[in-house]
Order: structure tokens, then sequence, then C-alpha cells
């Protein structure tokens, strides 16, 4: 008995060859067990259409006939996917402090990743940054947090198969984050404020 798995982009089969015949019936079967659900097929091979990433596991093969005990074997079938990012929120540092901003993504092959300031790509050890990325996570560190440092950050994670990308704010822990996720500064904060309070007082003339 021997198996061989082959994937064509969405469809997945799995091939049990059946080898040895002597006469009598043989027959074959596939087993693997998931959280929710179980495939089982009796023939020569199993074909699984629409593979997800959740169907990646170990698939048992099993081959039997009328004269031999059965022979199993057993077969890993990974499921390779596109970077989904996860995990990633907004941080807030005051000015001369350590900042982290972290992004995670999921993904076979494991994602690479790259950061980017606006439109600017940013790079290991330059303008006191350090960039460190590890299996599904990467880490954008600030040693020292200034003004300038603030602002809209992008995280891109890409293999073979795709990127996506997540923005993620550096902002000062003083600063009132609006609803569409963007920063103001305090002083913008007290500006409007006041000018609310003169428009008030002109109407009461």
């Amino acid at each position: 008995l021997s198996a061989e798995v082959k994937q064509h982009k969405s469809k997945a089969i799995v091939y049990l060859f059946l080898t040895g015949r002597t006469g009598g019936k043989s027959s074959g079967s596939f087993v693997s067990t998931f959280t929710s659900h179980q495939f089982q097929s009796d023939g020569e091979y199993l074909e699984i259409t629409e593979i997800s990433k959740n169907q990646s596991g170990i698939y048992e093969c099993s081959a039997s006939n009328d004269v031999s005990k059965p022979d199993v074997r057993k077969v890993q079938v990974t499921v390779n996917y596109p970077p989904v990012i996860s995990n990633t929120s907004n941080t807030g540092v005051p000015v001369g402090q350590k900042g982290i901003l972290q992004c995670e993504a999921s993904a076979v092959p494991l994602a690479e990743f790259e950061w980017y300031k606006e439109d600017r790509r940013l790079f290991n050890g330059l303008n006191g940054v350090r960039i460190e990325s590890k299996g599904k996570q990467s880490k954008l560190t600030f040693f020292n947090v200034s003004e300038e440092d603030y602002g809209n950050y992008t995280c891109v994670a890409m293999n073979k198969l795709g990127n996506t990308n997540a923005s993620i704010i550096l902002y000062s822990p003083g600063a009132v984050r609006d609803t569409s996720n963007t920063v103001a500064s305090p002083l913008r904060g007290s500006f409007c404020l006041l000018l609310t309070i003169i428009l008030q007082k002109l109407l009461m003339f």
C-alpha cells in the first residue's frame, strides 16, 4: 500500500494505491476525523473539493483483501492559504517611552512581513526602530518615541498565494480619537470647544 497527495487550487486528491493483489477482493478506505465531521471514502482515492485550511491534518488509509490483514498508512495533508491578519490594535505611548506595534498573521507557508509609515517602507535598525518577525508575529519597536513617530503605520503580510495589510496607529495618550479611528490632539479639541463657546455668546446678542 502506498499513498500520494495532489493539490489543484481548491481541490485536493488523496490517492491510495493498492498493490500485490493475489486474488480475492481488495478494497481501500480513508478516514480522517476533525472536530466537527468525518471523511470516509471506499475506493482507491479520496477527493476533497473546495478544501479549506481547517481540513489540514492526518488522513488514515486502510487497504485489505481476503488473504491478508489490513495495511494502514497515514498521510499528512497540508492546505496552503494566503495570509489573514488578526490581533492588531492602536497603541498610545508617551514621548520618550518605548513603544511596540504588533501584527499577527496566519498563513501557509508562513507570511513575510513589511512595515510602512504612510507610503514609506521602514527597515530594521534605521530611524530608531527595530523590526522583529518570527513565526506568525511581527513587532515594530520604538526605543524612544518622539512626536514625529506618531501617525498611521501599515503592516503588510505576504506569501506566494497573496498578501494583505492592516493599519495601526501610534498616538499620544493625551490625544482624542474620533469614530473614524483618526487621532486629534488635545489642542485641536480645546480650540473647537472655545470656538463653540464664542459662537454661543455671539448668538445671545
